[in-house]
């Protein structure tokens, strides 16, 4: 199983500040498309996904035990 952690308003939309979710053997692309199915979220193509605390590209496959965080675009100045 995996840990998949949520962020800013990934964490309010999909109403859980993290999950577990049988991951591994998939890349950053298929969770990302798991994800917003099963919490009804938009695409996520626009959120970075980072593994194990590092940034990940979309092609980057997940191992058993890896946390994986959604992070969404922020704004500000």
């Amino acid at each position: 199983m995996n840990k998949v952690l949520f962020f800013a308003h990934l964490r309010d939309e999909a109403g859980v500040e993290s999950a577990e979710i049988e991951a591994a053997g998939k890349t950053v692309a298929q969770l990302k498309e798991i994800v917003a199915e099963t919490y009804k979220l938009g695409k996520l193509d626009s959120a970075m996904a980072a593994i194990n605390e590092e940034f990940a590209p979309n092609e980057e496959v997940i191992q058993e035990g890896d946390v994986i965080a959604f992070i969404p675009p922020v704004s500000g100045g």
